[in-house]
């Protein structure tokens, strides 16, 4: 790459920094600069390097003596032989004697080492390949001689881990990604699996603890050397979330458990990111028995095209996160960028993989040469693709070179376009940007040659005559007049509402706004929403949903493309806005749902429980963890967009009343489960971990009681939670900066319903009801497992008692969720007074339906039905299986084993509590019920219906009342 001149700007950078390295050095320190400036390729290097990267230069200024060591060295000049960075390191660690030595040792040794790899990639002496060999190697180097240096002293702390023959486990660092290919960016995380051979015990400790706890003590005091920021800086940023089960998984795994997981939980996208692992640290040999057993993960011994299909899904999961965030100008993830480079070598290894070995490399610069060699792409194409990677890359380099920092986004203010354009050899942006362009069109095209799928283009175009129509009518300014018969002819049952909604946005304030090229797109658009609104039953209505649609999207024009260009996605929001006023204020609050109606087939069908919650994790994955507010945003799309697809399958008839529940259940169970983690996390890395009574890590459980815990979630229900931990309430935590454990998860229960509940541009994710914790508002946030067992026990109301039948444990802690189950069957099983209970129940259901029917004052009186609160209705049957419960389990424990209604009533029917005619009327009227219910919650619509509808039903639950509890 040929050098510039440097611009003004930068050259006056680099004097100001000379003279910042004057005023602080010593007069010889000094001296010693300006002599060595007298060489003419040094001083043109210090230059650019040290106007090119701020960290550089803060570095050398603030470190003098290493900077001059680095020069008079010769290091900046030369390039490193392989295993240089382990020996020099290793010769340091010799006098280190504890780890607060060794946190200082490798951070001074990872500055020095960082200054010269970025020197010699600003300056040109390193080209590409030596620079991310030289930081792979560095990275290896501080893992393995940490490694080293950790491993005995926790043999001496905590024994030595042995398997059941005796003989002594090591410790097997994967790395995943640019580590695992040798590819590693000059700021780059480090993504890491942990893993050991064989489960056993320690020996020789003060006592025996399982190898899985060695190891994670060992991982942990692994990555705080490493990740640790302190005085010194940092090492390397350490991200563990590729590991088995994510964050939700243990640190450490053994052999076993790591190729189980694999073969029967792992993901596509878990196969892609097997192709860069690689053994970076701890024992090789194990190391290599490891990955031949990930192997037939990985590679399928066929040719395995369905490569294409998931690259494809990969990829428009980025896009659509490119676009909803608007960072079109990423180098790696924006289209024709990194990204789709590795795609594309990704998915022939992949396919071919399995039958030909020379394809089980994680490296990108051997993987290219074979696609042309084996015929799979054209000579050149290889070429264009290799020679655009590495000028992106070189970019890469360029962007975080400049203060340390993971990002790939180009600069949008002028000095920093300049750095950028002179340090990759270009005179101004504009020809930098030129030849950006270039390459990134290459990449893209060719991108989409190989793996993307071709357009469909729409064969159902509307009738000429009706188009025509409808372009008239759009261009009107008679509403009264021509535009009437237009509608009407269109199909338009009343086209004077519609007409309104035509002109009202017609003559809004944000089509009058609208730039010419924006205004020019809604014109192009309306003719094709009037038509297609004018064949549904309900016309004028859906036309006024989807034109708060346009509305709202007016100064954002490329949904109005997205729907003009995209027919599939115009008839699908057209129908689903016909049938549920629900679903169109949804995608009127956030139009980038708008990106789930491309593809019908998607929409309409729907992830199992377990692969919901890996897709979360999956969207969670490319989110730092320190920035909570893109987290958050995250869970609130995901939610938004799976409930959208809930809906869309409801209201497709694809679903019934149950499956959409489970769905809505598993979802919110999801996100809880991630909230929990997030929350933690958080706490945990800032105080430490808090302790039980016996000193082991306590955990914390999230119990959800009402419509989540019976597994009856609707659209847009609130979640009724409780928290409870195991912790010893008065001793502090672990960390730093500790606090005792009672504060501890008070805070975490806050932060918890903090991301929840808080209000950011795309709403809240649910609303949260904490009443039923005990003594409801008075009472603690969070409750010791104790003290819920207590207030269960003794203290708790008869109706408390009736909320715990549909409790159940959701997210946190599985020993926690045992003993929550134990109480709760205990607390259901103690025998009570069947005649007491009863008056109890039947005095609170009258209350209820007094207060919440619809004989209560402004509630519709006895002309309409209260689905939920009127005699008959919803609660009427919840009320009989919860008196049911307590009533009988003490005879009969196994009514407790459920949560949910339905499946509590058929236990109550096979012990002959009730009888199976009455089971099944109650079974059916509460279905009814619930679907009704579902039907107006998509409408938006209060739960009352006439009162002459559910008429026999009503008589039926009312009559069973009366046998139970009359």
């Amino acid at each position: 790459m040929n050098q510039t001149p440097l611009p003004a700007a930068m050259c006056e950078q680099w004097q100001q920094r000379h003279i910042q390295f004057d005023s602080r050095v010593s007069a010889e320190q000094a001296h010693w600069l300006v002599e060595t400036l007298k060489n003419n390729a040094f001083a043109e290097d210090v230059a650019r390097v040290w106007s090119g990267s701020e960290f550089v230069a803060i570095t050398c200024i603030g470190q003098p003596e290493m900077f001059q060591q680095l020069v008079t060295s010769g290091d900046l000049g030369a390039s490193y032989d392989p295993g240089c960075y382990a020996e020099r390191l290793a010769d340091q660690l010799t006098a280190v004697s504890d780890e607060a030595q060794l946190l200082r040792t490798l951070r001074e040794f990872r500055n020095r080492e960082m200054v010269r790899i970025v020197w010699r990639d600003l300056s040109r002496a390193a080209e590409l390949e030596e620079t991310t060999g030289d930081m792979t190697a560095l990275a290896e180097a501080v893992l393995q001689c940490a490694l080293d240096f950790l491993y005995p002293l926790a043999c001496e702390e905590l024994g030595i881990p042995l398997d059941k023959q005796g003989n002594p486990q090591q410790l097997v660092v994967l790395g995943m990604g640019k580590l695992g290919a040798w590819e590693l960016n000059v700021s780059s995380d480090i993504d890491l699996i942990f893993a050991y051979p064989d489960a056993g015990e320690t020996r020789g400790g003060r006592r025996s603890l399982s190898n899985q706890e060695f190891f994670i003590r060992l991982g942990q005091r692994l990555i705080k050397a490493l990740d640790a920021r302190t005085a010194d800086g940092f090492v390397f940023r350490v991200d563990m979330r590729l590991r088995p089960y994510g964050q939700s998984g243990a640190l450490v795994l053994n052999f076993d458990a790591m190729e189980e997981y694999y073969q029967t939980q792992g993901r596509d996208w878990e196969r892609y990111a097997m192709i860069k692992a690689r053994v970076v640290a701890g024992d090789q040999q194990a190391g290599a028995r490891l990955m031949a057993m990930l192997r037939p993960f990985t590679y399928r011994k066929y040719i395995d095209f369905s490569a294409f299909e998931s690259l494809r899904s990969m990829k428009a999961m980025i896009n659509r996160e490119v676009q909803r965030k608007g960072i079109s100008g990423d180098v790696k993830r924006g289209a024709g960028g990194i990204r789709e480079v590795e795609f594309v070598a990704q998915a022939f290894q992949i396919i071919r993989g399995g039958r030909d070995t020379r394809f089980q490399t994680p490296a990108l610069k051997d993987v290219l040469p074979l696609l042309a060699e084996e015929g799979l792409l054209p000579k050149e194409h290889v070429q264009q693709l290799y020679e655009g990677y590495t000028f992106l890359r070189n970019v890469e380099h360029v962007l975080q070179g400049w203060q340390d920092k993971q990002t790939q986004l180009l600069p949008v203010d002028e000095n920093s376009q300049l750095r950028v354009a002179a340090l990759m050899g270009f005179p101004d942006w504009s020809f930098f940007l030129c030849r950006l362009d270039c390459y990134r069109g290459q990449i893209r095209s060719l991108f989409e040659n190989v793996v993307a799928e071709e357009r469909q283009i729409d064969s159902d175009s509307p009738e000429k005559e009706a188009y025509q129509l409808a372009s008239t009518v759009w261009l009107s300014s008679d509403p009264e007049g021509q535009m009437l018969a237009s509608l009407a002819a269109i199909g338009y049952g009343q086209p004077d509402e519609a007409a309104n909604w035509i002109v009202g946005l017609r003559d809004s304030r944000a089509a009058l706004a609208m730039a010419s090229d924006t205004r020019g797109r809604l014109d192009s658009l309306m003719p094709q929403l009037i038509q297609a609104c004018g064949q549904v039953p309900n016309g004028a209505e859906t036309l006024g949903r989807v034109l708060k649609l346009v509305e709202a999207v007016a100064r954002r024009s490329a949904y109005l493309v997205l729907l003009r260009e995209n027919p599939v996605a115009l008839q699908t929001t057209i129908k689903l806005f016909s049938t549920s006023s629900w679903v169109a204020d949804q995608l009127a609050r956030y139009p980038a749902l708008l990106d789930e109606l491309l593809d019908k087939r998607t929409l309409l069908s729907l992830p199992d429980r377990a692969t919901l919650a890996d897709e979360l994790r999956q969207q969670l994955l490319r989110i730092p963890g320190e920035d909570l507010e893109a987290q958050m945003e995250v869970l609130r799309y995901f939610r938004c967009s799976h409930g959208l697809r809930i809906a869309a399958c409801e209201l497709e008839e694809i679903l019934p009343l149950m499956k959409v529940s489970d769905y809505l259940t598993w979802l919110a169970e999801a996100i809880l489960g991630h909230v929990l983690e997030m929350a933690w996390d958080q706490l945990a890395e800032r105080h430490g971990q808090p302790k039980t009574v016996e000193g082991e890590p306590a955990g914390f459980l999230i119990v959800g009681y009402g419509k989540l815990g019976g597994l009856e979630l609707g659209h847009g229900s609130d979640l009724d939670l409780v928290f409870l931990h195991n912790a010893d309430s008065a001793k502090p935590t672990d960390g730093d900066k500790p606090v005792d454990s009672a504060s501890f998860f008070a805070r975490l229960g806050q932060r918890i319903i903090h991301i929840l509940t808080a209000r950011l541009p795309s709403g809240d994710l649910y609303e949260v009801d904490m009443r039923l914790r005990p003594s409801g508002n008075s009472g603690m946030l969070v409750s010791s497992m104790t003290a819920f067992e207590k207030y269960q026990m003794g203290d708790a109301w008869a109706w408390e008692h009736q909320a715990l039948v549909r409790a159940r444990a959701i997210a946190g802690s599985e020993k926690l969720a045992g003993q929550f189950a134990a109480i709760r069957e205990r607390v259901l099983c103690s025998e009570r007074n069947r005649d007491e209970l009863k008056s109890t129940v039947v005095e609170m259901r009258d209350k209820m339906q007094k207060h919440l029917g619809s004989g209560a004052a402004g509630s519709g009186g006895p002309q309409i039905f209260n689905l939920k609160q009127d005699a008959g209705g919803i609660v009427d049957i919840e009320f009989m299986v919860q008196f049911a419960v307590l009533a009988w389990s003490h005879e009969i424990p196994g009514l407790t084993r459920w949560s949910d209604n339905i499946r509590i009533l058929e236990s109550l029917e096979e012990s002959g509590v009730i009888s199976a005619e009455d089971t099944q009327c109650l079974i059916s009227a509460y279905k009814k019920y619930r679907s009704a219910g579902h039907r107006l919650q998509l409408q938006q619509a209060p739960s009352t219906v006439d009162a002459t509808e559910f008429a026999a039903e009503r008589e039926q639950v009312k009559a069973v009342w009366q046998r139970l509890l009359g």
